[in-house]
């Protein structure tokens, strides 16, 4: 069975016109997971600055219902539906000081902030602003990108889901169930509330569609992408639950995936996609010193912790480096 649809359809998840284009003339497809495949290649590798900001211009600012006269209605409706749970948690004060960083954040970066605020309280949405706010510009352009790429995704399978259910209609009642198994299946835990209420359902197949630790290196002395980098994810394994600093045995770091930067700066799949990631301490080694022979690194190496509580989150874990100076942050 193929999917088609329409360009209407794609502004309703995205309101870059180039990205629009790229979609329809791609359509249709497969499934969802093909349609999220293309969708982030166009959006990564495709599109440029000006459809990025065309596309963060369609959002409304957070904490508002009203969006940019521009953006098309169901993209409207769709963005009051994400910030639900948003606008259930917050009060006069938490609203007023909401719009006031919204503005600082407008003035340092020039765009909205953005986020994919789906079942995130105004606390969290707030939280995370104020941390955002302290990035470099070029960081937080690519988050902005990163969280448009999240919106775009979770409204993508939106129409899917509502594809299917027209589709779903002339079934037996029991291949209806399953249909919507399969739904709740790929929409997971983005939905909103409302379409999140049938309770009981196991998730057979995983909700995720990307791999839950992702990277890519970014040379910050050429402002371009780290092509040809050779990159390790590793996991620490042993009789202790952590490695100590400065100490040695208890526990090796055991090898969990490998792969090259693309011309992109981007990493292949260094794990499976499945929906919870083991807890514990990861380390992703870069391959620097053979990327850039005459600088200070002969490789990087960055160690982070997954919780319990973190198991079901995503961690992009860039590399932003000179030849004598590197940083890194969690994106998303």
């Amino acid at each position: 069975m193929e999917f088609g649809f329409e360009e209407k359809d794609f502004l309703s998840c995205c309101g870059s016109t180039r990205f629009v284009n790229h979609m329809a003339s791609a359509s249709p497809f497969s499934s969802f997971d093909h349609a999220v495949s293309v969708a982030r290649d166009v959006w990564f590798n495709h599109v440029d600055v000006n459809a990025w900001l065309q596309a963060f211009s369609a959002h409304p600012q957070i904490g508002q219902t009203h969006s940019p006269s521009h953006a098309s209605q169901t993209s409207a409706q769709w963005s009051k539906g994400e910030q639900s749970t948003a606008l259930a948690t917050a009060t006069d004060s938490t609203l007023q000081e909401m719009s006031e960083w919204n503005a600082r954040y407008r003035e340092k970066f020039g765009f909205v902030f953005l986020i994919c605020a789906s079942g995130r309280t105004t606390d969290e949405i707030l939280a995370e602003l104020k941390r955002r706010y302290n990035n470099r510009p070029i960081v937080e352009f690519e988050i902005a990108a990163q969280e448009q790429m999240k919106i775009t995704e979770l409204r993508l399978a939106k129409l899917f889901s509502n594809r299917e259910n027209i589709s779903s209609t002339a079934d037996k009642h029991s291949t209806s169930k399953k249909a919507e198994e399969d739904r709740m299946n790929i929409i997971g835990g983005h939905v909103t509330a409302a379409a999140e209420s049938s309770p009981g359902k196991s998730i057979q197949h995983s909700a995720r569609t990307r791999p839950p630790i992702t990277t890519h290196v970014l040379d910050v002395s050429r402002g371009c992408p780290a092509a040809g980098i050779e990159v390790l994810l590793e996991a620490w394994r042993g009789t202790q639950s952590r490695p100590t600093f400065g100490a040695t045995g208890g526990g090796s770091w055991v090898l969990q995936g490998s792969s090259m930067t693309d011309k992109d700066g981007r990493s292949g799949q260094l794990l499976s996609i499945v929906d919870d990631v083991s807890p514990g301490i990861y380390r992703i080694s870069f391959n620097t010193g053979k990327y850039n022979p005459s600088g200070f690194f002969p490789y990087v190496s960055i160690v982070f912790e997954i919780l319990e509580s973190q198991k079901r989150e995503h961690f992009h874990v860039p590399l932003l480096l000179s030849p004598f100076s590197f940083s890194t942050y969690r994106g998303s």
